[in-house]
């Protein structure tokens, strides 16, 4: 197994903490990984985006040349990685953000209203985990105890306690893809 993932969004939007934990979580299970950050020159708000390889294999290289997965967090990500998933590959489109549809049909394309479920959980910040819990529905690439456990380490103690949320919108996300 090696699952190369894109995940690409704006800067606040927590790309790169989902990155992490995907990366935290691919260590806990004694898997090869690699994390691969990319900002825009802005503060925030700007683009942001990185590479997660998570594999039963030693990783050669952090870059990804063909994606097994892209995970658009908005428009502009689509617009720029929807080109990078590899054939018969997987796109998941945060849908509460992009109403455009997948251009490619040699892929499969998940929407997430992600955005939306988030607010109904009472926490905006959380879309992020609600398009993990679909990416890990749909691949299996770690379980979601590892990525809870990696969520500690990338949040610290100090917010401990936002974990039972961030495990309710990761089984909303992989209820979207049930």
């Amino acid at each position: 197994m090696t699952e190369k993932v894109i995940i690409a969004g704006f800067g606040g939007q927590g790309v790169m903490s989902i990155g992490q934990m995907l990366t935290y979580a691919g260590m806990k299970e004694d898997k090869e990984v690699s994390w691969l950050p990319s900002y825009g020159p802005e503060m925030r708000g700007g683009t942001a985006n990185c590479n997660v390889i998570v594999s039963d294999h030693m990783v050669a290289s952090p870059i990804i040349t063909e994606a097994t997965t892209v995970m658009a967090l908005n428009l502009p990500s689509l617009d720029k990685f929807e080109k990078e998933v590899r054939k018969d590959g997987l796109l998941i489109v945060n849908s509460s953000l992009i109403e455009k549809k997948a251009e490619r049909d040699d892929i499969k394309v998940h929407y997430i209203p992600a955005n939306d479920i988030a607010v109904e959980l009472g926490n905006a910040k959380i879309a992020n985990m609600v398009m993990l819990g679909a990416f890990l529905e749909l691949t299996k690439t770690v379980t979601v105890e590892s990525v809870l456990e990696a969520l500690k380490k990338v949040l610290g103690e100090s917010k401990a306690h936002l974990v039972p949320i961030n495990r309710e919108a990761l089984q909303k996300g992989a209820e979207c893809v049930r």
